[in-house]
C-alpha cells in the first residue's frame, strides 16, 4: 500500500483528488489550512511554513508510515492590476504557490529516496501557458512550478521518482466562483464555456483523474510533463 499526501485537500480540486485516490485504495492524508474536522488523516498546516510542514509530515508518518506520493494542490489566487500589487501581496502569492511546493517536496524526498520509488504531481495553471491579465503574481508562481517540475524530473528520475504537473483550465471550484465576482475575470463562466472546444466548464474530478493516472504504475515512463486538462483551450 502506497501512502499519499495531498496539500490543499480540504476543498475544490484537492478534495476531488483525495476522494479519487482513496477510491483506488491509496491511504491519503490531507494537509490544509482548514482541513476537514472529521478526517483522522487531515492535518492543519500552512504550506509556507517549513516547521508546520515538517510537523504535519511527521504526524502523518506516525499514522501511515513512509510517504511516496505527493500531490501539491494548495494554492492562492489574486486579482489586481500589476501596478496595484504591493510587494507583501506579491510575496504571499509566490510563497503559497511556489515556495509551498518547495517545502513539501523537501519534506517527502527522504521517504521516496529510501523506497526507490515516488510520484510527485504539481497542480499548476493553464494561465502559465496563456497568461492572464490582473494575475501577474499568480501566473509568475505557476509558471515557476512548471519549470521546477521539469528540473526535478531530470534530477529525480534516476532515483525512481517521477515529477509531473497538471495545469487545470477553467474548473468549477469555489475559487472560480469567487473569481467570477471580479470583473477582471474576462467574462462570465458561460462566456468561457463558449470559448472552450468541449463546451463545458471543467470539473475537479477531471483533474483528479489525470492525477490518478500520473501516480499509477502505468505512468512510470512519464516524467517532466505538463499535462493540460483544459477542454482544448490551451493545446
Amino acid at each position: 500500500m502506497k501512502n499519499a499526501v495531498v496539500t490543499g485537500g480540504g476543498s475544490g480540486i484537492g478534495a476531488a483528488i483525495v476522494e479519487r485516490l482513496r477510491s483506488e485504495g491509496y491511504h491519503v492524508a490531507i494537509i490544509d489550512l482548514n482541513p476537514p474536522a472529521d478526517d483522522p488523516l487531515a492535518k492543519a498546516a500552512d504550506v509556507t511554513s517549513p516547521d508546520q510542514i515538517a510537523a504535519a509530515f511527521a504526524a502523518i508518518r506516525e499514522q501511515l508510515g513512509p510517504i511516496t506520493i505527493l500531490v501539491n494542490a494548495a494554492g492562492l489566487d489574486g486579482f489586481s492590476k500589476f501596478s496595484d500589487i504591493d510587494f507583501d501581496t506579491w510575496r504571499k502569492v509566490i510563497d503559497v504557490n511556489l515556495n509551498g511546493v518547495y517545502h513539501t517536496v523537501q519534506a517527502v524526498l527522504p521517504d521516496m529516496r529510501e523506497a526507490g520509488w515516488g510520484r510527485i504531481v504539481n497542480i499548476s495553471s493553464s494561465s502559465a501557458h496563456s497568461g492572464q491579465p490582473y494575475m501577474a503574481h499568480y501566473v509568475a508562481a505557476k509558471s515557476a512550478v512548471n519549470g521546477l517540475t521539469k528540473a526535478l524530473a531530470l534530477e529525480l528520475g534516476p532515483k525512481g521518482i517521477t515529477v509531473n504537473a497538471v495545469p487545470p483550465g477553467f474548473i468549477d471550484t469555489p475559487m472560480l466562483r469567487n473569481a467570477e465576482n471580479h470583473k477582471n475575470l474576462g467574462g462570465t463562466v458561460e462566456d468561457h464555456i463558449k470559448r472552450t472546444p468541449v463546451r463545458r466548464v471543467g470539473r475537479p474530478q477531471d483533474i483528479a483523474a489525470a492525477c490518478a493516472f500520473l501516480i499509477s504504475e502505468d505512468a512510470g515512463y512519464i516524467t517532466g510533463q505538463i499535462l493540460g486538462v483544459n477542454g482544448g483551450r490551451n493545446t
